[in-house]
């Protein structure tokens, strides 16, 4: 083969290494963003914060917790334990303000195998005794439950010690004697018939305790006239152990559980002013950058592409990247505030539809762009703090040939359900049905989607006694 000339046209991306940093810096979080802001601050020597306080967490006044969407959000009991989902929703909302209190550790609160022991120390017991149930207070898990068999703890003991199941289960009984009351557990079940054990008897707590015993799935799924032909109560005694049974603490070990707070830090903050809602930057997520003036000054007087005009070069990058990243959050989040204007005013149920296309056309940037932006960031409003993403959804059609939000058709279920009779609840077809009364046109199927999404049991479990 002979070797020829040729020509070809052809073309080629090449991403200079300030807009990769502007592209990096855009999807980080204001989190990631400080945490990268300090790494180059000690790397770059022409860099330095305006204020002086590198590293410096923002002002308590700056932070915004994540609201909490759904109390059916909170985590489940860990460990094997296989709850009923009704009676777990229940019990995850915390009950009433004195059980929501005690699911919060204060930080100075001991944990639950702290707290454990110290009652151990006090007890009668023998050095031997005591050293078995030790080894059972290992074993529990976050929630308090005992989920390992006792016949594989025996088989992790050592066997000079010569020690059998029965004196094993000596020792759970003597554990589930300390508090909280249903320490030791080894289910939902056992964990309850401990907590009602410990009450005074009477007609309540004896059909309690049948119900725990033996009935438990049927009051998880509201069967209750199966539960009346099975225990023989009538509605008022059954509506008395189902008060009962919901007001125990099914996670006792909980309340030992270290939690932190979640925050954030909202990158825009929006207002109504004169009858217009503007979207503004929060100085408080902001870095306030600059060059360091006697670096430059060292810089601009030595010789041009040695270390010193490189690093200042990079800093200069770095102070026009983030100011950049800024302007775009706040271009998007403006274009969003415009239409979602209503949701502002009115709430969920005034959502509109939204795509990401629609705002990258209207302020010329590419849709991966407007991804970027929405991901990780916070507008705070009067309604609460959102992420960007939050504001955007798909839609459903309506009669008038318009379309309907699918956040503002979940907050019509929501308030349905709020409002309907507990002893005739709704079902999805008669939701979906009300909908297209509405002029919604939604289907059943489509209604149970957003209902489980909203953690909505369905209509037999929302059935009251």
């Amino acid at each position: 083969m002979k070797p020829s000339l040729q020509f070809r046209l052809s073309q080629h991306l090449t991403l200079t290494p300030q807009l990769q940093q502007s592209i990096r810096l855009l999807q980080l979080s204001t989190v990631e963003l400080n945490q990268e802001i300090d790494r180059l601050l000690m790397e770059n020597p022409a860099l330095e914060r305006e204020d002086g306080d590198e590293g410096e967490a923002p002002p308590r006044s700056a932070k915004e917790e994540i609201p909490v969407k759904s109390e059916a959000e909170a985590p489940a009991p860990s460990g094997d334990t296989d709850w009923p989902a009704e009676l777990a929703s229940n019990w995850r909302s915390g009950g009433d303000d004195e059980d929501s209190d005690r699911s919060l550790a204060a930080p100075d609160t001991p944990t639950l195998r702290d707290h454990l022991r110290s009652q151990l120390t006090l007890t009668k017991l023998g050095e031997r005794d005591r050293a078995l149930v030790g080894e059972l207070i290992d074993a529990l898990d976050e929630d308090g439950y005992l989920t390992q068999p006792l016949e594989e703890i025996l088989l992790l003991l050592p066997p000079e010690a010569e020690i059998d199941l029965e004196e094993l289960s000596i020792a759970l009984q003597q554990l589930q004697n300390l508090e909280p009351v249903g320490v030791g557990a080894r289910s939902p079940c056992e964990c309850l018939c401990l907590q009602i054990r410990n009450m005074e008897k009477d007609a309540v707590r004896d059909l309690a305790m049948v119900i725990a015993e033996k009935h438990l799935e049927l009051l998880a799924s509201r069967d209750y006239t199966r539960l009346k032909s099975a225990t023989g109560a009538d509605d008022a005694a059954l509506r008395a152990a189902q008060r009962l049974i919901l007001a125990l603490n099914p996670r006792p070990g909980a309340a030992f559980a270290k939690l932190e707070a979640r925050y954030v830090v909202p990158d825009v903050i929006v207002k109504k002013s004169r009858n217009v809602w503007r979207a503004s930057l929060n100085p408080e997520a902001m870095p306030r950058l600059r060059i360091n003036r006697l670096y430059a000054e060292l810089a601009s007087a030595a010789r041009s592409g040695n270390a010193l005009s490189s690093q200042l070069q990079e800093a200069r990058w770095l102070i026009k990247n983030v100011q950049q990243r800024f302007d775009t959050i706040l271009r998007v989040s403006q274009a969003i505030v415009d239409r979602q204007r209503h949701f502002l005013e009115h709430g969920e149920v005034a959502m509109r539809p939204l795509v990401l296309r629609e705002i990258a056309e209207t302020l010329g940037l590419h849709e991966s762009t407007i991804s970027r932006v929405t991901t990780q960031k916070y507008m705070a409003t009067p309604r609460g703090t959102f992420e960007l993403k939050y504001f955007f959804g798909s839609h459903v059609a309506t009669d008038a040939g318009g379309a309907a939000s699918s956040t503002a058709i979940r907050a019509l279920i929501k308030q349905l359900v709020a409002a309907e009779n507990a002893h005739a609840p709704l079902s999805d077809a008669r939701i979906a049905q009300i909908l297209g009364e509405q002029g919604i046109v939604v289907a059943r199927r489509t209604i149970a989607k957003y209902r489980e999404s909203l953690q909505i049991p369905p209509v037999n479990q929302r059935k009251a006694l």
